[in-house]
Parts: structure tokens; C-alpha cells; sequence
């Protein structure tokens, strides 16, 4: 929060109405201030210190709401919580301040472009120094937010053409291939964005649920060529990130889809986690579990092009870490890409008799050959999986830098400026 005024301050706060719930937010912001419960996303106005670190990589735009409140009235945490839409804006006299609407929001915090930052006292690694908020100087120019509460359609409705299991059979780690087809609606996409399901029925309030949101799994041209369709990657979630119990209302909804069955969607959303289309640009792909949504659909659009002969593409590397190799989706087509094509790299950390061995482990592995791509101006980064691998990551990058003779303090930044180094982590 700011003060604009004797007693009033500009509060931050997030759309209930418009927010996909993709956790982007929460995940971004370098002092702890937004958190969620099972319904909303909101800003803690104690903590928010208006760095803006969480405006320019959210799909939607709902981060970016601001309600000139007076300090003892702020909304607090649970009041935001239980929130449909956002309050109205209150009036000068509500206020008590005449002039209070008409200051500007600060805009700038040095905490937003630090590599690390204090939250509750402790050090924390701040991604925000890093992640390229820019799309690649050639990427194609993608369409956002055509359908959605705010957009002339509230929704698009596709039918289910194919659900296939694409983890092994037995293992308690169930991931699906989900395609949809608009049929001759227009829904336009390209690889590295999402789009937002929303689940029919309520919550336990009696309230619709909320969209969640999917990684588009499939290129520019559709899951089958020519075809306006697209492919997503869902994990059936059955447990909460410590382990408890907990059915997810739509990764469960959409893994038990028949072929034929009616989905809403939402979006498409995301307009700077694009890949490169300039000839002979290098893209490396880092991710886990599922987000190997983006980097397959990267991967396919890669491999159409060499097809046509028409394309003379950079080099591909792809890092991809699991539990074990049961539960790596696409592991079978994986293996029988050309290796002149795709350089495939896996992690498996639970791999019985074998020490752990993660994404950043094997990228220390392959310095060499990442260290030279790090000084390619043609060279694209892309991370996509959990939360936890952000840093570890980002740090294995700063050492085979720094064990190439290249200075990371200006590489880093280097690469955030000119969209070289994408993360998107939840």
C-alpha cells in the first residue's frame, strides 16, 4: 500500500472475478504478501510495499486492481478472501478526502529487480531478477484474454476429442493428454500459452467454481495439424502439496472426460513465455512433471517446421526431471525423437539403488555445452514445473556461467532484458 493522502492510502488488490488462479502472483511477489486459501488470491496490505513484481507476468490483468481506501479500513485478508468481485470505489466524501483519487500509484521498489529479498526476517530467492517478463524479440504476436468474464464471449465452449493416459499404468502418478476441439469458433494459440477450464458444479458453499489454468501441450496448428484443436497435460491431483488427502475439483474432472463430453474454456492467456521463430535460435527446455506442456508443444512445432525443409533451426536441449520413469509423461515418444534433432537430457530423484539426481544436477552435467548457449544471443531459456526447482536452476545457470568467463551479475540481467530466460513455476 501508498499513501495518497492524510489517512487514505491506494491498496493493491487481486479481481476475484477475472483471476485464473494460476498462482503466478503469489509465486512472484519478493516480500510474502499474497497468499490464497481454496477459493481466492488476495494482498496482505501490511506486507505489499508496491514493488509491482507481480503486474507484468499475470495472464489476466486481475493483479492489477487498486482501491483508495482509508488506513484503519483497509480490507484485511480474510475479508478479501470471501469476495465474489471487487468492492465498489469509494466516493471522496466516503473517503473523507476530497483529493484522494486523483494521486498516482508508486511504481518502482528496488526489491522488485534484487536477486533475493527479506521476508519475515529471512533471505529468500527472488526470481523476479531474472524472469524475462518479454517475449523473444521474434515470437509471434499472440492473442490474449478473447474469451472471459470481461471479454465479448464469457466463454468458448470445446468438445473432448481424445484423453489418453500418458504415465505408466499402475503408478499412483495418473497424468492424462486431454484434446479439445473449437470446431470453427477462433481460438488462436501459440506454444508457451494457457488457457482456463472451469469445472461445472459448486464448491462446499454453494458457490460456481473458479477457472483453473492449463499449459497448452500442443503447437501453433493444432494437436493434429491443421486442425483448431488443442492438447493439455493433467496430472489427477489426489494430495495437497504436504502430502494430505484432497481431490482436485478440475485436474480430476478433466482426467475422468469421455471423448465427445462439452468443456468451458477460458483465455488464451500468456504473451511472453513464447518461443523464438528466427532461423538458427537455440531453445533450452527445463522443466518437471507437467510442465512439459509448453516444452512438448516447442518441441512439436520445432519438428513440423524441420519437416517442411523450409527451417533451419538452432540446436534443442531438453531437461526433464521426475520421481522415477514411470511417472515422466511422454517418456515413450521422448525416446524415439532423432537425436540430431532434440538433445534429451532426464532426472529421476527416486529411482530405487540410484542416488537423486535433479534437473540442475544433469544441466551441471552438460556445462559445457550450456555455458556456450548462455553467450548465444540466439539462445532461449524456458523453466516450467513446482515452485522449488526455480532456484536451483536459476543457480546451476549462474555456475556454468561463471565457469564459462562469463560475468553472471550482467548475464543475468543481460538475459531477463532481452527475453532470453523464461520461468514459470507454480
Amino acid at each position: 500500500m501508498t499513501a495518497t493522502a492524510a489517512g487514505v492510502i491506494k491498496q493493491h488488490l487481486i479481481d476475484p472475478e477475472i483471476c485464473i488462479r494460476c498462482n503466478t502472483c503469489e509465486a512472484t511477489c519478493p516480500v510474502g504478501a499474497i497468499t490464497h486459501d481454496t477459493r481466492n488470491y488476495v494482498v496482505d496490505a501490511a506486507k505489499c510495499n508496491l514493488c509491482m513484481a507481480c503486474v507484468p507476468p499475470c495472464p489476466t490483468g486481475s493483479i492489477d486492481n487498486w482501491r483508495n481506501v482509508r488506513l484503519e479500513r483497509a480490507y484485511s485478508v480474510d475479508a478479501q478472501l470471501g469476495w465474489d468481485e471487487l468492492p465498489a470505489e469509494l466516493s471522496a466524501d466516503e473517503l473523507g478526502e476530497a483529493d484522494a483519487a486523483s494521486e498516482a500509484v508508486a511504481t518502482a521498489n528496488v526489491a522488485a529487480s534484487a536477486p533475493s529479498a527479506a521476508v519475515d526476517g529471512a533471505t529468500v530467492f527472488n526470481s523476479l531478477a531474472y524472469n524475462a517478463t518479454l517475449p523473444p524479440w521474434s515470437a509471434a504476436h499472440a492473442y490474449t484474454n478473447l474469451y472471459g468474464p470481461r471479454a465479448a464471449e464469457a466463454s468458448i465452449t470445446a468438445t473432448v476429442v481424445g484423453n489418453v493416459r500418458v504415465t505408466e499404468v499402475g503408478s499412483d502418478y495418473d497424468t492424462h493428454h486431454v484434446v479439445l476441439d473449437f470446431g470453427a469458433m477462433p481460438f488462436p494459440v501459440l506454444e508457451g500459452q494457457s488457457i482456463g477450464i472451469l469445472p461445472p458444479g459448486v464448491d462446499s458453499e454453494g458457490r460456481p467454481h473458479h477457472a483453473r489454468q492449463y499449459s497448452i501441450a500442443s503447437p501453433r496448428n493444432g494437436e493434429r495439424a491443421g486442425y483448431n484443436n488443442v492438447s493439455l497435460t493433467i496430472k489427477r491431483v489426489l494430495a495437497d502439496y504436504q502430502g494430505r488427502p484432497v481431490r482436485g475439483v478440475a485436474s480430476n474432472y478433466m482426467c475422468d472426460l469421455e471423448v465427445g463430453d462439452k468443456v468451458e474454456v477460458l483465455g488464451p492467456f500468456g504473451a511472453s513465455f513464447l518461443m523464438p521463430n528466427h532461423p538458427r535460435s537455440h531453445i533450452v527446455m527445463i522443466c518437471t512433471g507437467t510442465g512439459s506442456a509448453p516444452m512438448r508443444a516447442m518441441t512439436e512445432w520445432r519438428r513440423r517446421l524441420r519437416e517442411t525443409a523450409k527451417f533451419e533451426s538452432g540446436k534443442l536441449m531438453l531437461f526433464f526431471g521426475a520421481r522415477t520413469q514411470q511417472e515422466l509423461p511422454y517418456f515413450g515418444p521422448l525416446t524415439k525423437l532423432p537425436k540430431d534433432f532434440i538433445d534429451i537430457n532426464f532426472a529421476f530423484s527416486r529411482t530405487p539403488d540410484e542416488p537423486k539426481r535433479y534437473v540442475q544436477d544433469v544441466m551441471r552435467e552438460r556445462a559445457a555445452d550450456l555455458g556456450a548457449l548462455l553467450g548465444d544471443a540466439n539462445a532461449y531459456f524456458y523453466v516450467c514445473g513446482l515452485k522449488a526447482m526455480e532456484e536451483g536452476v536459476v543457480l546451476a545457470l549462474r555456475d556454468i556461467a561463471t565457469q564459462a568467463g562469463l560475468e553472471w551479475e550482467s548475464l543475468g540481467a543481460n538475459l531477463k532484458r532481452e527475453g532470453r530466460l523464461h520461468l514459470e513455476t507454480y
